[in-house]
């Protein structure tokens, strides 16, 4: 598949999970993959892999909470593999999870830092170059979490919440320069994430058994086929893959 043949494509939080499985899904349509996350060792061995199968892939180890390294860190993506056209904002923390009373106030601040503020330094990154080729497309990794209360993720609902509005944010200044922005809410997936949830055990989510949640590359799927025309239509909105329309369009199988 070459359908993303000539694109550039930048995926943080893509040392594991999603964030991997979106970049090798990635660059199987054709895009070049810049490999943004904190863990050096693991986005190394996934360039080399994506470089076995024929791709081209840049590891970049940045923290995205940090809003000086995602300048640098852009900066390389764009004299190593050219202007970025796809942005997938994945990285993210469950974490701090408890009692709202009983949270520490910098690890809560730390989640918003990295779940929000780090998605708004990577757009306002590359937002510049999109805006000066005359088009992009960004993707807001949401949850279920931005507009449902959960226990215990006091820190993590209001973060994806913000998310949600910075989508709708971008899409309402920019669609009408080519910029198309989605929230995409890949449900619940087989991350190191949901392990974290799962030791918490508090609330319903942490109950779910691990065989019943979904592989990385159902939602990755989804990402490849948001950055083409046909996901046009959706631009701006929430969107999710529990949706059996979405799924039809994006060619997934049903699940039962």
């Amino acid at each position: 598949m070459s359908g993303l043949s000539g694109q550039v494509a930048v995926i943080t939080g893509a040392s594991r999970g999603i964030g991997a499985a979106a970049a090798r899904a990635l660059s199987e349509a054709g895009a070049s993959v810049a490999l943004l996350a904190r863990g050096a060792s693991e986005i190394s061995a996934l360039e080399r892999e994506i470089a076995s199968a024929g791709g081209r892939a840049l590891p970049v180890e940045c923290d995205v909470a940090d809003f000086g390294a995602v300048e640098q860190a852009m900066a390389r993506v764009r004299e190593t593999l050219g202007p970025v056209s796809i942005l997938v904002n994945n990285a993210g923390t469950v974490e701090p999870i408890g009692a709202l009373a009983e949270l520490d106030p910098e690890a809560v601040t730390q989640a918003l830092r990295v779940n929000l503020g780090g998605a708004f330094a990577c757009i306002r990154a590359v937002l510049p170059g999109m805006l000066e080729a005359g088009g992009g497309t960004v993707i807001n990794i949401s949850s279920g979490a931005a507009n449902q209360a959960l226990e215990g993720w006091s820190a993590y609902c209001a973060s994806k919440a913000g998310l949600a509005m910075l989508t709708q944010s971008l899409a309402h200044e920019c669609a009408g320069h080519g910029i198309r922005a989605f929230g995409f809410k890949p449900g619940v997936v087989d991350t190191e994430m949901q392990s974290v949830i799962r030791a918490s055990g508090i609330n319903p989510v942490s109950q779910l058994p691990r065989g019943s949640l979904a592989p990385p590359e159902r939602p990755a799927k989804v990402i490849v086929w948001l950055c083409g025309d046909e996901a046009d239509d959706l631009a701006g909105q929430e969107i999710s893959i529990r949706d059996p329309e979405l799924q039809r369009r994006a060619g997934l199988e049903p699940i039962s």
